[in-house]
C-alpha cells in the first residue's frame, strides 16, 4: 500500500514515483498489474491529476511502466522491456525527427498550423521584403557568381552593430552568415565533436538538432528544462557522470515550452562549462521576439567558451534562409571552411535582401508590433487552454510558444494523428524529448492557436478522452 506525507519536503510527485518503484521492485505490483487510473489514484491520494500525470509520465520514461491507448497504465512486462527495466523505451517510429520534418514541411497545406515553428504570412515584414527586393532589382545586383565566404559584408556589419545594443562587443570578422540557423549549428556540431562524443541538449529540446547530432555519431544527453531555465542539481548530476564536449542551448525563449534562463542561472551555466571544460553553443533565434533586453551567455562571457547562433527566418520570413554564428575568430575560421567544403558560399543575393530589411526605416516599428501582437495571443490562447483544464508550462508572454497538457490526455502523438484526419498540424510532445516516448505534452503556436475549428476539436478531444477514463475507473 502506497503512503503519502504531504508534511514531507519530498515533492509528491516524488514519493509516488518511489513509492511504485518500491512495489514493483519487491513484486507487489506484478508485471501486467493495471494501476489505478488517474482520476482514481489523485482521488484515492487526495492529490491534482497533474501530480498523478507527472508521476506516471516519469515512470513511463523510466521503463516501469507501459501506457496502452483507451486502457491505462500497466507494469512493463519483460518482454515488453527490450533488455531490462531500466533501459530507455524505445521510440515509436512515426514519431521522431525525420517524421516531423516529413510532416511539418510536406503537409503544409493542412489548413491550421497551430503546432507549427513559423508566423503566419500576414504577421511577418512583407511590405519591407517587398520594398527591398525592388531596391534590389533598381540597384542592377550582380546576380552571377557566387557571394563571399563569411557573407555579405555590409549584412555582416548589421549584425555586429544589432548584436553591440545585447550588449554582445563583436565586430564584423566575428559574424559568418549562413543558411539559417540549422547550417550554423551543423557546422558548429561538425567542428567540435566527434563520433562517440557526448553533447548535452535542452529536454525537451529541438527534434532537428538531435536528429543531425546522431547522424553524426554523437549521442545527445537531455537536460531538463524547467519554467525558470533548467534543472542545475540534473544537470551537475549528469557533467559528475559524463565528459560533455559541449551543450547545444536556447536559453531564451525556448523551443517548445518558451522558457527563459534566469540571470543567476546563465552565470552558473558559465561556471559549469569552465570547471568541466566543455562550449556553449547558445541558438538565440527568438532574440527579436523579447522585448526585454535580457542578458545572453554570449553577452556575459563575451564568446569566452560560448558560440552565439541566430537567425532572420523567424522574424523576417522563414522562406529566407539567413542566419548566422558568432564566435572567437579561430573557431570562426575554421567555421567557414567547413561551410565552403559543404556547400561554397550562402547566397549573396538573398544576404542582400536580409540587410534591406533589416535597415528599413520600418523594421524596429514592425518588430515592436509583432511583440505586441504575440503577447496578446499568449494571453487569449492561454486563458483558452485553461478553461478547457490545460496545464501550462509557463506563460512568457512573449515568444511564439505554450506548452501545455491536459490530465486526461496520456499520448498526444495520438490526438495530433486525429488532428491530422481533420486538417490540424498539432505539435506532439514526443518529437521534442531527447528519448521519445508517449507524453501529454504539446507545442502551441500561439500565432496559428485562435482559429474556432482547433478549440472545437480539442473541447470534443477532451470529452471523449475524460468519458474513456471515467468508464475505465468504474470498472
Amino acid at each position: 500500500m502506497l503512503i503519502l506525507r504531504p508534511e514531507s519536503p519530498t515533492p509528491l510527485v516524488s514519493q509516488i514515483v518511489e513509492g511504485l518503484r518500491g512495489l514493483i521492485g519487491s513484486q507487489k505490483l506484478k508485471a501486467d498489474s493495471k494501476l489505478p487510473s488517474i482520476r482514481a489514484f489523485a482521488a484515492a491520494h487526495s492529490v491534482s491529476v497533474f501530480t498523478v500525470v507527472e508521476a506516471y509520465d516519469r515512470l513511463v520514461a523510466q521503463g516501469l511502466l507501459v501506457s496502452r491507448a483507451n486502457a491505462g497504465f500497466f507494469v512493463k512486462r519483460r518482454s515488453d522491456e527490450g533488455g531490462g527495466a531500466a533501459s530507455a523505451p524505445r521510440a515509436d517510429p512515426r514519431f521522431d525527427a525525420r517524421w516531423y520534418l516529413q510532416q511539418i514541411f510536406e503537409n503544409s497545406n493542412l489548413p491550421l498550423k497551430p503546432g507549427c515553428g513559423w508566423l503566419p504570412h500576414d504577421w511577418l515584414f512583407e511590405d519591407g521584403v517587398r520594398r527591398s527586393l525592388r531596391q534590389l532589382a533598381s540597384d542592377g545586383a550582380d546576380i552571377g557568381g557566387y557571394g563571399l565566404p563569411f557573407g555579405h559584408m555590409a549584412l555582416r556589419m548589421a549584425v555586429s552593430e544589432s548584436l553591440s545594443e545585447r550588449q554582445i562587443q563583436v565586430d564584423a570578422a566575428q559574424v559568418l552568415l549562413t543558411q539559417g540557423s540549422s547550417q550554423a549549428l551543423d557546422l558548429v556540431a561538425r567542428r567540435l565533436l566527434k563520433p562517440g562524443d557526448a553533447v548535452l541538449v535542452d529536454d525537451p529540446g529541438y527534434p532537428n538538432l538531435m536528429f543531425m547530432l546522431r547522424f553524426l555519431g554523437v549521442e545527445p544527453i537531455g537536460v531538463p528544462r524547467t519554467p525558470t531555465g533548467y534543472d542545475l542539481p540534473a544537470l551537475e548530476a549528469l557533467l559528475a557522470v559524463h565528459r560533455p564536449k559541449a551543450f547545444f542551448t536556447q536559453p531564451r525563449l525556448q523551443s517548445p515550452t518558451c522558457s527563459m534562463a534566469a540571470l543567476p542561472q546563465l552565470v552558473r551555466l558559465l561556471q559549469l562549462a569552465q570547471a568541466h571544460d566543455f562550449v556553449l553553443v547558445e541558438n538565440d533565434i527568438y532574440a527579436d521576439m523579447d522585448a526585454s533586453m535580457r542578458p545572453s551567455l554570449a553577452s556575459l562571457a563575451q564568446l569566452r567558451q560560448v558560440v552565439y547562433v541566430s537567425s532572420f527566418s523567424k522574424s523576417i520570413s522563414p522562406n529566407l534562409r539567413v542566419g548566422y554564428v558568432v564566435a572567437e575568430p579561430e573557431l570562426l575560421g575554421d567555421l567557414a571552411q567547413l561551410k565552403m567544403v559543404s556547400g561554397l558560399t550562402s547566397s549573396d543575393i538573398t544576404e542582400r535582401l536580409a540587410f534591406g530589411v533589416v535597415t528599413d526605416g520600418r523594421w524596429r516599428k514592425h518588430l515592436k508590433a509583432l511583440r505586441d501582437r504575440l503577447a496578446h495571443a499568449h494571453g487569449t490562447v492561454a486563458r483558452r487552454l485553461e478553461a478547457r483544464g490545460f496545464e501550462l508550462f509557463h506563460e512568457p508572454a512573449a515568444g511564439m510558444y505554450l506548452w501545455a497538457r491536459h490530465p486526461d490526455i496520456a499520448d498526444s502523438a495520438e490526438l495530433s494523428q486525429r488532428a491530422a484526419g481533420e486538417g490540424i498540424m498539432l505539435g506532439p510532445g514526443q518529437l521534442f524529448l531527447v528519448n521519445p516516448r508517449p507524453t501529454g505534452w504539446l507545442r502551441f503556436n500561439v500565432a496559428f492557436s485562435e482559429d474556432e475549428r482547433l478549440w472545437r476539436f480539442l473541447e470534443r478531444s477532451v470529452e471523449q478522452q475524460s468519458g474513456e477514463l471515467a468508464a475505465q475507473g468504474e470498472d
